[in-house]
């Protein structure tokens, strides 16, 4: 009897070594499964006159067939090299028309049979759009007739859309420049048969290269040649009828854009060097300005390899960068340069300045504005007349000057001076229109601007349109939404003299629909979407903005869901899910705005926790975790002890509420909200389980930075020790699911970091399991991986959440006993 027994409990311990599962895809509850089937609505494009409308449709998903197609990985890009367009690509596959006016919308007739459209780009005028369809073996020019409703190919050229738009249309939408395939592109390497030549050799030179962990970089000879062919492409002219005209030859372009007037083609060109600790958007490239025959007529730029700037994130590198053209003039360019050397450790008054030159671009720079903080943009309005704005991550400021590009003599005065982290103070955004070039400009009446924002305030979220005295600065509000059972976002304005504004409205059960509103009419209200709520089985569910406070007086914020059919009244304890991500404030008044409105239409998506209402949960998504760090202190100072107080104040809050049985809460996250969940974990006991998705747990792994610390490794080790989950593995005494796209390339969250924690996790006993999704990136798109992490997540959330042993023993501890 012993010696059975003795069996028994070697092979329960050998069950519960097993290190892999061989399991095909799995599918979540049909609850579950009918929402992710549930048809998307379509991209909605209406033109800047209101009269047409252009519903751009696609699937949800892709499927894993779709992502394992042939994929190369080179220089920060992803391209299939079979079709010559990047491998993640989001397709769509039909397109439709209608008037702003009609109920209905009408199919383009003419599309490619089992389209895969992509790249769609609206000619000046706005009455056509080209676009690419991808087949089996390359990518095709396509063009549609928005008023006529139909479409044609083109062109037979393959084109090259592998770097950028390839489409680029003549101001005077008669023909487009697109890039092409040369035809003397050479074969490419096959680097898993290559025969190597010899080893190969990256050299520090004794600068400091400070770079995040980029991924998908160069890494050999190889890899270089394969991006160079890749990267090659030809300009053709293209007109309307298909007649084909050659414009640049074989090059590296990257970005094509024409001045305002159409005379002039801007064209970035990458060149050699280029580098294995850099994406290519860090190569050397120049920039030359060509006529709209292609004959050059001036290098305005020309941009050394990139891979050694100051430390911070303010840091830039020296030169003209950010190159663009006037949008209120025929054709001259203004682009920003550096005033502290690009860093930010610098002392200077003026961080940057901003420059322009006129065609034909072989004159003196003339000096438009200097600029407290990094400049970030520009709006113009007339030769008197722009506002620019500049940022500094630092302190979180960002200041608004209304300056004379004129007048390099005529002080700038700054009419916005304020945090942007502060939502409540957001004056909105300039409104915009289109002037003769068919630019977006400054849209000025009777000496007044006009501001449009989100409207968040103390008291819910009220968008607003106000009118801005240029000669004053005083804002003066014409038009504030008076929804509170719904929400109101302004889109674009139409038409500011007759008040007509494209405006989108939602509730919690009605999908998102627009509307074209007179502000100058009471109650003057236009449909022109009717798109039907998909997600019908949930739209009854109880939707709430909590508001709560932390223990050291914080106010926070959370939407809570209640389950399908649940009865307030009886108040029945239930368990709960928790989906956060934390996110970094320097003052306590930003971090505790609140910015959630509950009248947001409740839309499940694949990395939701919404679908688990349908499950009997509670939910409490999108819940506050600011980490704060005034003054001197930085955040992450005491990012565990914020994680942890605002994890409890949350299980407080909905416990409070009568609703949930806080020994059984579950908590996830994704990507940095992944490391939140490693971390609560580690050194808090709140919760039943969690649920990590494409983090990352090691931070010695991302020495020179992450997220938003600036401090390398080497200046402060105690951080990367403190916030790694991977130091304190065998503080781990709660269940953890971890998922993680095999082909995750988001800077830092390499497929290592849930590789090497898990088994660090399992040396040490914790009860885990790893799932590593085939194909996937840092955001999953297979519709099979989809609803496999949907079933995992279901498996994990019932076994150890809803039907957690309240002895809290389990794995190892029950055998042992």
């Amino acid at each position: 009897m012993k010696k059975f027994t003795a069996i028994i409990a070697f092979l329960l311990l050998a069950t519960n070594f097993v290190a892999q599962e061989k399991l095909t895809y799995q599918k979540p509850p049909k609850e579950i499964l009918e929402l992710v089937d549930a048809p998307l609505a379509p991209t909605v494009w209406i033109d800047s006159k209101g009269e047409n409308v252009v519903l751009f449709y696609r699937d949800a998903y892709k499927s894993i067939a779709e992502l394992s197609e042939a994929e190369l990985r080179l220089g920060g890009l992803r391209i299939n090299p079979k079709t010559n367009i990047g491998s993640r690509t989001r397709f769509y596959n039909n397109v439709k028309v209608k008037k702003a006016t009609e109920k209905d919308a009408r199919q383009v007739t003419g599309i490619p049979a089992n389209p895969r459209l992509s790249s769609f780009t609206i000619s000046p005028n706005q009455k056509m759009v080209a676009f690419l369809n991808t087949t089996e073996t390359d990518v095709q020019l396509w063009l549609a007739d928005i008023e006529k409703g139909t479409a044609k190919q083109l062109s037979n050229l393959k084109v090259s859309a592998n770097m950028g738009n390839p489409i680029n249309w003549f101001k005077d939408g008669n023909a487009l420049l697109v890039n092409v395939i040369p035809k003397d592109r050479k074969e490419l390497i096959n680097t898993d048969e290559a025969v190597p030549e010899g080893p190969t050799v990256t050299v520090s030179d004794g600068e400091k290269a400070q770079n995040r962990t980029y991924q998908d970089l160069l890494s050999s000879p190889n890899d270089e040649y394969n991006f160079e062919q890749l990267a090659h492409s030809e300009i053709k002219r293209i007109s309307l009828e298909g007649t084909i005209t050659d414009f640049l030859p074989t090059a590296m372009y990257d970005d094509i854009d024409f001045s305002p007037d159409g005379k002039y083609v801007m064209v970035n060109t990458l060149k050699r060097p280029f580098s294995y600790i850099v994406p290519y958007n860090r190569f050397p490239f120049e920039t030359n300005i060509y006529n709209n025959e292609g004959k050059l007529i001036q290098k305005v730029n020309d941009v050394p390899l990139n891979e050694v700037e100051p430390k911070g994130f303010m840091a830039t590198r020296m030169g003209k960068r950010s190159m663009n053209w006037r949008a209120d003039k025929p054709s001259t360019i203004y682009w920003a340069e550096a005033l502290d050397q690009g860093d930010p450790e610098v002392k200077v008054d003026y961080r940057d300045a901003v420059y322009q030159l006129e065609a034909p671009f072989n004159g003196k720079n003339k000096l438009l504005i200097k600029t407290k903080n990094r400049y970030s943009n520009i709006t113009w309005g007339d030769d008197n007349l722009a506002i620019a704005s500049d940022y500094w991550w630092n302190d979180r400021n960002t200041k608004t000057y209304i300056f004379n590009p004129s007048s390099a003599s005529e002080m700038p005065k700054i009419i916005f001076d304020r945090n942007y982290q502060d939502r409540y103070s957001d004056p909105g955004n300039f409104v915009t229109t289109r002037n003769n070039f068919d630019e977006s400009v400054l849209e000025i009446e009777n000496g007044n601007a006009f501001l449009m924002g989100d409207g968040f305030s103390e008291k819910g979220q009220f968008p607003f349109i106000d009118e801005f005295n240029l000669k004053t600065q005083k804002a003066k509000r014409i038009y504030q939404s008076e929804y509170t059972d719904k929400l109101e976002n302004l889109n674009a304005a139409i038409d500011m003299k007759k008040g007509k504004i494209l405006v989108r409205i939602e509730s919690q059960n009605e999908y998102p629909n627009y509307y074209f509103r007179n502000i100058k009419k009471k109650n003057d209200l236009t449909p022109v979407t009717s798109f039907e709520n998909p997600f019908k089985s949930i739209q009854d569910v109880h939707k709430e903005v909590i508001t709560y406070k932390r223990d050291d007086g914080l106010e926070l914020e959370g939407t809570l869901y209640l389950p399908i059919g649940y009865d307030m009244k009886k108040k029945e304890k239930m368990p709960m899910i928790l989906w956060a991500y934390p996110r970094e404030f320097k003052d306590k008044n930003s971090a505790s705005q609140n910015t959630t409105n509950p009248n947001e239409f409740i839309y499940p998506y694949y990395g939701s926790p919404i679908y688990w209402v349908t499950q009997g949960y509670v939910v409490l998504d999108d819940a506050a975790f600011p980490i704060v760090g005034e003054g001197d202190e930085e955040p992450n100072d005491t990012f565990r002890k914020q994680l942890v107080g605002n994890a409890k104040a949350a299980i407080d809050a909905v416990d409070n509420m009568g609703y949930i049985d806080r020994n059984h809460v579950g908590v996830g996250g994704h990507s940095y909200g992944a490391f939140m969940v490693a971390n609560l974990l580690s050194h808090s006991d709140l919760f039943a389980a969690g649920i990590a998705r494409s983090g990352a747990y090691n931070r010695t792994l991302t020495p020179f930075g992450f997220q938003s610390e600036e401090r390398s490794y080497w200046d402060s080790p105690e951080t990367y020790n403190t916030l790694s989950p991977f130091m304190h593995a065998d503080k781990m005494k709660t269940p953890l699911l971890l998922i993680h796209g095999e082909a995750d390339n988001n800077s830092g969250t390499y497929p290592l970091q849930s590789e090497r924690y898990f088994n660090a996790l399992k040396g040490l006993g914790a009860t885990a399991r790893l799932v590593m999704l085939p194909k996937e990136s840092h955001g999953y798109s297979a519709k099979e991986s989809i609803l496999h992490v949907l079933w995992e997540q279901d498996q994990w959330l019932d076994k150890y959440v809803k039907n957690k042993k309240e002895n809290n023993v389990t794995g190892m501890e029950e055998i042992k006993k």
